[in-house]
């Protein structure tokens, strides 16, 4: 993995300032304005399994309103990573699956559960997770 770290020039003054910085937003920084939104990740990796109506994939995403759902969706079909296609039935339904460029974060979101698996402690069903006192969420 390159780790390349910027490059500092001390003033008179003793202020450190960067030598060397990016005006433009890095690789890793444009990946992560497609990939980082909310919901995003999720998303991706439901649609693996082959498309999805949305209101099936809302079920599947039971966290994401519909409208953060929507968004989301938009833009990644925006991004070229998701289709959207309107079905003739009745009622009008639309349909979204990925396509080969959005396949390809799988790798990727892959890498990322495997890690969390091994990093973060499992997370508890809401049937499992005791009521919070006073009713109230912390």
């Amino acid at each position: 993995m390159k780790n390349v770290s910027p490059r500092f020039i001390e003033d008179k003054n003793g202020r450190r300032h960067a030598a060397r910085s990016c005006n433009a937003p890095c690789t890793i920084e444009q990946g992560m304005r497609i990939l980082g939104g909310k919901w995003t990740g999720s998303i991706l990796w439901h649609l693996q399994d082959g498309p999805f109506r949305f209101n099936d994939l809302s079920r599947v995403i039971a966290g994401a309103s519909k409208k953060m759902l929507t968004e989301r969706l938009r833009h990644l079909e925006d991004q070229g990573m998701v289709l959207r296609e309107v079905l003739t039935t009745s009622p009008v339904s639309v349909e979204y699956s990925l396509t080969e460029r959005g396949r390809t974060a799988l790798t990727f979101l892959d890498a990322l559960r495997e890690w969390s698996e091994a990093h973060l402690p499992p997370v508890q069903s809401a049937e499992e997770q005791p009521l919070a006192t006073g009713g109230k969420c912390d």
